[in-house]
């Protein structure tokens, strides 16, 4: 009787030793490939992250008439503070000179997009709506509104002021 010399054999993805075939694994999803969810008010839930790429996520998921306000702030924020920085925390973004330091944010609610200054009551004039915290002042967009000239000249006033640390 001869002698077979035996070939090597391939190993087969999925096989293990005992040759059992497994399941392929699932493929890996891409990021961001839902839609955020909405919170309260609308406001689309966006994880944390630094940089202009989470804001233009939250600002993509920003529903119906508030989509166009989130537009309208991010580009009037970015001519009138060249270079800011950009982030998305507690489900809103934020602007600032420098990471962790920041100076403006919005958010959604159902009837209006809420704009906090941090440091607004420093602001000339102060922007319209109180905070518990005398220093905070917010700015309201309702519908059919879009953020003007006033908001500019706010938005330059508070960069120039030391951001908040967060």
């Amino acid at each position: 009787m001869a002698l077979l010399h035996a070939a090597p054999v391939p190993v087969l993805p999925h096989v293990d030793r005992y040759l059992h075939v497994h399941p392929p694994l699932p493929a890996a999803r891409p990021a961001m490939t839902r839609k955020p969810k909405l919170l309260s008010g609308g406001n689309p839930q966006i994880p944390k992250g630094e940089g202009d790429e989470p804001v233009q996520a939250y600002i993509a998921a920003m529903p119906g008439w508030k989509h166009a306000v989130g537009e309208a702030l991010d580009a009037a924020i970015v001519r009138a503070v060249p270079g800011v920085e950009k982030a998305v925390k507690w489900n809103s973004p934020f602007y600032g000179t420098e990471q962790g330091c920041w100076f403006t944010s919005f958010h959604c609610f159902d009837r209006y997009v809420k704009v906090t200054f941090f440091r607004g009551g420093s602001l000339e004039p102060p922007p319209p709506e109180t905070s518990k915290y005398p220093e905070v002042r917010y700015y309201h967009i309702h519908e059919g509104e879009m953020p003007g000239n006033q908001f500019t000249e706010w938005v330059k006033q508070a960069a120039k002021l030391p951001g908040e640390k967060m």
